[in-house]
C-alpha cells in the first residue's frame, strides 16, 4: 500500500473536521516544499565589499573610560 492510500485510509476514519485541518497541514508542506526548491545556494563571496571592520575597532572605548 502506498503512503497516499495509507493516509487516504485512515483519513476516511476521521470526522470531517479533522480532515480539513489535514487539508491545511497537506497545502502547508506544499509550500514548505516549494519554497525551499526556490532557494538559491549561497555563493562564497557574494557579499564582498558590503561588509567591513571599522580602522579603530580594537581601539578602547571612551564610554568606559571612567570604569577603567
Amino acid at each position: 500500500m502506498t503512503h497516499a492510500e495509507l493516509v487516504f485510509v485512515h483519513l476516511q476514519k476521521l470526522p470531517e473536521s479533522v480532515g480539513a485541518e489535514v487539508f491545511d497541514f497537506l497545502q502547508f508542506l506544499e509550500q514548505k516544499r516549494s519554497l525551499a526548491e526556490k532557494r538559491q545556494p549561497r555563493q562564497p563571496g557574494s557579499a564582498r565589499g558590503q561588509i567591513w571592520t571599522a580602522d579603530d575597532f580594537d581601539a578602547p572605548l571612551s564610554d568606559f573610560d571612567e570604569h577603567q
